[in-house]
């Protein structure tokens, strides 16, 4: 039998009970617009990890005081190291060779006043260097200076929540603020960078020296964090290296054996961390809408097993004139892949639909794979097929003479 000859009978049987066709297309079509779905929203969401974490800075390596511990999925630093100091910063600058910047960091979170407006803003000690290390940009006046910071200056730039919170569209710059009780003169305002990997807003902080933050502001002797940027991305490890051994001799650790009182994470760790988690939820949630297949492919063998006991009587009289036990099996895994066949392609319409209806509206980002495509589609003829071979199976086993009695 001629496969044209089996797709047109396969398309007249369907077609002569539409209800039945329907109620088997619509598992497949469900389960293939589903995946669709769900693996945009996971792409989407791993391309935006992507860019907030290319947006952190370039070559970028975080020296963090104390060691970084997982609690509930979460990494954080348990309990309070004081030996990091802004004299680390500047020897891994001048020391580490792979090293192009390094920027200590110190914040806290306090109540800033301009006037009758008050906000409770994160304030970052830091210095000029962090601009580059971290790609923070400013939009208008200036940033502080190596001077000033020397000189520990009360300056301030400000983050554009924190200006939207305390100005009211009033231009900020030659204002003066307070810090807790200490004045600051705002000298520039940061372009807005949006939010963090944390969800935390860039853009409510306020960055002043370093030296100043810290007798002024924070009263301490220690910091929290240096940031740090590598001359090339093919020597970051090797960054790594040269400031995990200029850490442990000046902290003395060496000569007693001890562990590291930092951590240090490079921007291939954080990028690799968040990139296993989104594909870990992307595989998770795929996996339970392909259940969606599963069942669209166990409705299509109930629907074929239903069809070939009502064509008892017709499969009999074929065999009866010619027709081969491999020409019945070949009819009904035909109409069983059309099933599969049909489902995948109005699946992929209404998962793209679905995809643009949930960007539209939703802030998620959204990107639909060829890949995904592909797969579902795949997934959808393979169920098609694999559903349809037992009961196909089962038809060119019949007896002719026994189905030609059968009423």
């Amino acid at each position: 039998m001629k496969i044209t000859r089996s797709v047109r009978i396969s398309r007249k049987q369907l077609a002569a009970h539409p209800m039945r066709t329907v109620l088997a297309l619509t598992g497949i079509i469900i389960g293939v617009s589903a995946v669709i779905i769900i693996v945009a929203i996971g792409n989407g969401a791993q391309k935006e990890v992507i860019e907030r974490i290319e947006a952190m800075g370039t070559n970028l390596l975080i020296v963090n005081a104390g060691q970084v511990q997982k609690s509930a999925g979460r990494q954080e630093i348990r309990g309070t190291v004081t030996t990091l100091t802004v004299e680390d910063a500047e020897a891994i600058a001048q020391d580490c060779s792979a090293v192009k910047f390094a920027a200590p960091l110190q914040s806290k979170k306090l109540q800033v006043k301009y006037e009758n407006s008050s906000s409770n803003t994160t304030v970052v000690g830091t210095t000029p260097d962090f601009q580059e290390v971290r790609n923070f940009n400013v939009a208008s006046g200036a940033f502080f200076t190596d001077e000033e910071n020397t000189a520990s200056r009360r300056i301030a730039v400000l983050g554009k929540t924190v200006v939207d919170n305390l100005f009211y569209g009033h231009d900020p710059i030659g204002e003066t603020i307070r810090i807790g009780k200490v004045p600051f003169e705002v000298i520039g305002v940061m372009e807005s960078k949006g939010t963090d990997l944390s969800g935390s807003d860039q853009d409510d902080q306020i960055f002043i020296p370093i030296r100043t933050a810290l007798r002024r502001v924070f009263n301490l002797a220690y910091i929290n964090a240096i940031n740090i940027q590598a001359v090339d991305s093919k020597a970051m490890d090797h960054a790594m290296m040269q400031v995990a051994g200029l850490l442990r001799e000046r902290h003395r650790l060496d000569r007693r054996a001890l562990p590291d009182d930092f951590t240090i994470q490079s921007q291939t760790d954080i990028l690799e961390a968040e990139r296993e988690t989104t594909d870990t939820f992307t595989l998770l949630i795929g996996s339970i809408a392909g259940i969606s297949l599963l069942v669209g492919g166990i409705g299509i063998l109930a629907i074929m097993l239903i069809a070939i006991r009502e064509r008892t009587n017709e499969i009999g009289l074929r065999m009866a004139v010619g027709a081969s036990r491999k020409d019945i099996m070949t009819q009904f895994i035909m109409e069983a892949s059309i099933l599969g066949v049909s489902g995948g392609l109005v699946g992929i319409v209404l998962g793209i639909l679905g995809s643009i209806l949930v960007s539209a509206g939703t802030s998620w980002a959204i990107s639909i794979s060829s890949e995904s495509v592909l797969l579902a589609f795949g997934c959808s003829l393979l169920a098609g097929l694999f559903f349809g071979v037992y009961p196909a199976h089962r038809a060119s086993m019949l007896d002719p003479i026994d189905a030609l009695r059968s009423e």
